[in-house]
């Protein structure tokens, strides 16, 4: 039998740093399911101290996910410690992941801390953790560019302090693969207790190598990897865990280890994360991307006609896509509705909700002929997401002519108070953000603008994504309509709500 390969999802805090990717609680915990139904083994569900909502987000993903070990980050601190410990009372498994940085750069410039003082923090910090729960990570920050000598030292220490894994992090993408798993070899082999722990690796992207790091450090004896759901984090992105899976699902000819990760819900958790954040899927991008398993060119396609394995590594189910798409039509029932979205990984917390949703699915079956598993999440999004919102939009009106100013009119109800605004600029969705804008009273500028088609057709739903800046913040919103100048209010909108819902965060580094 092969080794069990952890996986270690850090999409919830480490994939929220992204700018704008800034999750609710309830949010944080629909993905939680998700990644729970997937076999997840460990989910840093956040930075407990980080604020009040990041606390209340651990807390709730640790009370409502019961198969996966939830996780919280916590700073080498005492105060870190107790309110991850606190956080995470809820848990049927519970880890603290605790992290102080190693390298002399960060030492010298960061903490201003000596290697003596470093090693005494984090012993202090692992047996802290451990008045908590006897599964204790231990990460020595920026371990890609420390020296080996001091990391052999603090890892040997924290070890010994309880630490039961421990964890390299190539925390600004510095490393090249085949000196990032030398690396992890050299500390499995010379680290005298190195067996009384899980070694594992955390890569960042910065120069598109996490997925790359992270395969070499396995191949030299990483059994936990940690990563993100599309690749999520801040700066370039973590290591994609779709890409990280599958690499060493298909290739068990190189890997003597393996995951339990059921691969069928790859697909829905990787949508149900770009809804919430708006980070959208390139179409390119491996396992889940539109194009991941198309074939345009006629040798390519003539080959798979013939034998799928021509040109196809991997079968497009065994990660959740579906090859007949048509799933539900305006005669579709509200049963047939619930089992479909239950395939898909959506769950509902209450009758109203699901019922919600159905009125949406049954509004959109009368405007579109053929509806899509794409169709169906990006409407319940849509639906969980304006149920906590205080901005909505009631109605809109745009007016436009060739040669002429274009003319908008929303209707917007505010804390259920209705309020009307007209603009008229140059253009459609101008005129409607300038007067949506009008009715709130804080300063907002539009940084990004996207447009996206959900599925094929002229009658697809589109898509659109904005990021909204506001006193130094940014959001993302998420809009999605037939009509694309109404999906664009709604992206608005929902940025808008995120900001005013918004609570200040503390970068788990600082």
């Amino acid at each position: 039998m092969p080794d069990k390969l952890i996986i270690f999802d850090t999409t919830l805090r480490d994939g929220e740093q992204s700018p704008g990717a800034s999750m609710t609680k309830d949010e944080k915990v629909r993905i939680a399911k998700v990644l729970e139904k997937m076999k997840i083994d460990v989910i840093e569900a956040g930075f407990a101290i980080a604020s009040v909502g990041d606390f209340e987000a651990v807390q709730a993903v640790a009370n409502a996910v019961k198969d996966s070990t939830i996780c919280s980050l916590a700073r080498a601190l005492d105060k870190d410690i107790d309110r991850a410990g606190e956080a995470l009372k809820g848990a049927n498994s519970a880890r603290i992941h605790t992290f102080i940085a190693t390298s002399d750069i960060h030492m010298k410039m960061k903490l201003n801390m000596t290697p003596d003082q470093v090693v005494e923090q984090a012993v202090r910090s692992v047996k802290r953790a451990r008045q908590y729960t006897d599964n204790v990570e231990f990460s020595p920050e920026d371990a890609g560019r420390s020296d080996e000598d001091f990391l052999c030292r603090v890892i040997e220490a924290t070890i010994d302090a309880g630490a039961t894994t421990i964890n390299i992090p190539d925390t600004v993408g510095y490393n090249i693969p085949h000196q990032f798993g030398a690396t992890m070899k050299s500390l499995i082999e010379r680290i005298p207790n190195s067996d009384k722990a899980i070694f594992s690796a955390h890569c960042h992207n910065d120069l598109g190598l996490a997925v790359a790091n992270s395969l070499s450090a396995v191949l030299n004896g990483a059994r936990q990897v940690e990563c993100t759901i599309n690749g999520l984090g801040e700066r370039a992105g973590n290591t994609s865990l779709e890409e990280l899976v599958m690499a060493v699902r298909t290739r068990q000819d190189v890997f003597d280890c393996d995951t339990d990760i059921d691969t069928t819900h790859i697909l829905a958790a990787s949508r149900l994360v770009s809804s919430v954040t708006g980070f959208i899927v390139q179409p390119n991008k491996a396992i889940v991307g539109a194009n991941a398993f198309a074939h345009e060119a006629g040798i390519h396609q003539d080959g798979v006609l013939k034998h799928r394995e021509t040109y196809e590594i991997m079968r497009a189910e065994d990660v959740g896509w579906n090859a007949n798409k048509l799933v539900m039509g305006k005669h579709s029932g509200r049963n047939a509705f619930k089992v479909r979205l239950t395939e898909l990984g959506v769950e509902f917390d209450s009758e109203e909700s699901l019922n919600d949703a159905f009125r949406r699915f049954k509004e959109l079956a009368d405007k579109k002929h053929e509806i899509f598993d794409e169709d169906l999440q990006a409407l319940v999004s849509e639906t969980q997401t304006e149920a906590s919102e205080s901005i909505k939009l009631v109605s809109l009106k745009v007016c436009t002519e060739t040669g002429e100013e274009n003319t908008a009119t929303v209707v917007l109800s505010v804390d259920d108070k209705e309020q009307t605004a007209t603009a008229k600029t140059s253009g459609a969705v101008d005129a409607t953000f300038s007067a949506i804008s009008s009715l709130v009273d804080f300063e907002i500028n539009l940084q990004l603008y996207s447009v996206s088609n959900v599925t094929q057709g002229t009658d697809a739903l589109g898509e659109v994504n904005v990021r909204l800046e506001h006193d130094g913040r940014i959001i993302n919103g998420q809009g999605a309509d037939t009509d694309i100048i109404t999906a664009s209010a709604k992206a608005y909108i929902h940025g808008l709500n995120k900001i005013m819902a918004a609570t200040d965060r503390a970068h788990p580094q600082v």
